[in-house]
């Protein structure tokens, strides 16, 4: 995830470097391609932006919604608006002019950004995996508060970013192999430059665990035991309508969390698979991989809209509380209009740690 946000579009072999307008590469990179690209690129950014913007000013507004799943959405929130901002626009003018404009101190951040962003945006996603695991399966034990929310991020970025500094450290910007070609004529790019082929394969291959498969499988683990767990919840309490009613809302929060773990597994999967044959395919050997690397990072730059989207628009409460948040009214409290769910807890009482959730009614 980390080292392939600034794509590096020359084909050098053993010195010998070829413009992308003298190889395939050429072919592959379509006028209308490189019209479509920042198109498609802005829309992801704008859509990211105001989304995750809208949904940490409504997580902060709204007091009973502070609590520790939200405080965890908030963060994931905050990574993407990173991403957003900082990164995607800067890949969006590399991957199309062939070189880096933006001077070296740029060139380490948004590689940095996005590599600790990523990290914590995971590793979010399992403390959120956790919490769900604690209330559900151990009811009565101890319970996160807003308190270890804070903490437990508080030491999700201090990781992330220990976990970067060997990328920080090897991304150079230097001039560009291609100066013999008039069009790149003191120009300069932006890579990776490791001692070694497997030290640089050593890195991208842990990366691959620390920040996919071994959370995600952790992830599956958690959220399959919680559903064995309701599973028989649900046999045993079937014959109560109130603790039935609150069994298919806690379910139905799990579902909303399980389906952005699914949806950022699935934006991401390409650019590891890419990942993959690129470093068992010589890069000479491999056909329109600019345009391929291009297609897979914008699948995973997609993962920033899913936040927005799966948590928040699709909630009915959380639409009229943008449009009065926008039209800066001052409302009073819509208590009747909500349907209380707990987030953070599944008893039934209400509470400041109350997440509002559309009525059935509503949502139907």
């Amino acid at each position: 995830m980390c080292g392939n946000l600034t794509l590096s579009m020359q084909n050098c072999s053993g010195g010998n470097c070829s413009s992308k307008n003298d190889t395939l590469e050429g072919d592959c990179y379509h006028s209308t391609l490189a019209l479509v690209l920042p198109i498609v690129y802005s829309v992801i950014a704008f859509l990211a932006i105001t989304g995750n913007f809208s949904l940490i000013f409504i997580i902060i507004k709204k007091k009973e919604m502070h609590n520790v799943t939200n405080i965890l959405i908030a963060n994931l929130s905050t990574c993407d608006l990173l991403i957003s901002i900082i990164c995607l626009p800067f890949t969006v003018v590399y991957t199309l002019m062939d070189y880096w404009i933006f001077g070296e101190a740029m060139c380490k951040l948004t590689n940095m950004v996005q590599c600790v962003s990523v990290s914590v945006s995971v590793f979010t996603l399992v403390l959120i995996a956790l919490e769900r695991y604690q209330l559900i399966i151990n009811p009565r034990g101890w319970r996160p508060s807003n308190l270890h929310a804070f903490i437990g991020i508080f030491v999700v970025w201090i990781l992330a970013i220990c976990i970067a500094i060997p990328l920080a450290i090897h991304v150079v910007f230097e001039e560009s192999p291609l100066n013999n070609f008039p069009q790149y004529k003191g120009t300069f790019i932006c890579h990776e430059r490791w001692p070694s082929l497997s030290s640089q394969n050593i890195f991208t291959n842990v990366m691959l665990v620390v920040q996919y498969f071994g959370p995600l499988c952790f992830i599956g683990m958690c959220y399959l035991k919680i559903y064995i767990r309701l599973k028989r919840r649900n046999v045993a309490m079937e014959t109560m309508r109130e603790n039935k009613y609150r069994s298919n809302e806690t379910k139905r929060i799990n579902v909303l969390l399980i389906s952005i773990v699914v949806a950022t597994a699935v934006c991401w999967l390409p650019l590891h698979i890419f990942n993959i044959v690129a470093e068992l395919i010589p890069a000479e050997s491999m056909v329109c991989t600019n345009l391929w690397s291009s297609v897979c990072h914008l699948m995973a730059m997609i993962s920033t809209c899913i936040n927005p989207i799966f948590y928040g628009f699709l909630n009915r409460n959380l639409q009229q509380d943008l449009l009065i948040a926008f039209r800066f009214c001052r409302c009073s409290s819509r208590e009747d209009d909500y349907e209380t769910i707990t987030m953070s807890t599944i008893q039934s009482d209400v509470s400041k740690t109350s997440f509002k959730l559309s009525s059935p009614e509503a949502s139907a």
